[in-house]
């Protein structure tokens, strides 16, 4: 599996709801930078952060641009997201089924064919605005 390949399957599972080809891409002690939040490690704390936003957040990723370097150890992908605010998250608005529309954006460390890091970033104050 080529570095692009196997970003697009990690966003292709994402936009499935497919939990376990979601995992399966990742290596046991992926880490993982949750945006403007805390760095987590190993494939059950990723987990669990995918069950806690398919609880809240019903999401598509849309307009995927995947860049990648020579060596296939590190990737980037540029897309926009479309979603649901489907009940509130810790610490943030209630939530009512609002529609939001994001740009954002993803940095991924690659090992063995796996993902070992993924750091994704959005505009926070921009989402706020949208579902408040």
């Amino acid at each position: 599996m080529t570095a692009e390949s196997l970003i697009r399957a990690y966003y292709d599972a994402f936009n499935k709801a497919d939990v376990a080809a979601l995992l399966d891409l990742l290596t046991e002690d992926v880490i993982h930078d949750i945006n403007q939040g805390a760095r987590e490690t190993g494939k059950s704390a990723f987990a669990d952060f995918l069950d806690q936003m398919n609880q809240c957040y019903r999401e598509t990723i849309t307009d995927l641009t995947i860049l990648t370097e020579p060596a296939a150890t590190r990737a980037a992908a540029e897309f926009t997201v479309h979603g649901a605010y489907l009940q509130a998250s810790p610490g943030m608005p209630p939530a009512h089924g609002q529609p939001y529309t994001l740009a954002a954006g993803a940095f991924f460390t690659l090992r063995d064919h796996k993902i070992a890091r993924v750091t994704t970033y959005y505009n926070l104050p921009a989402w706020l605005s949208q579902v408040s």
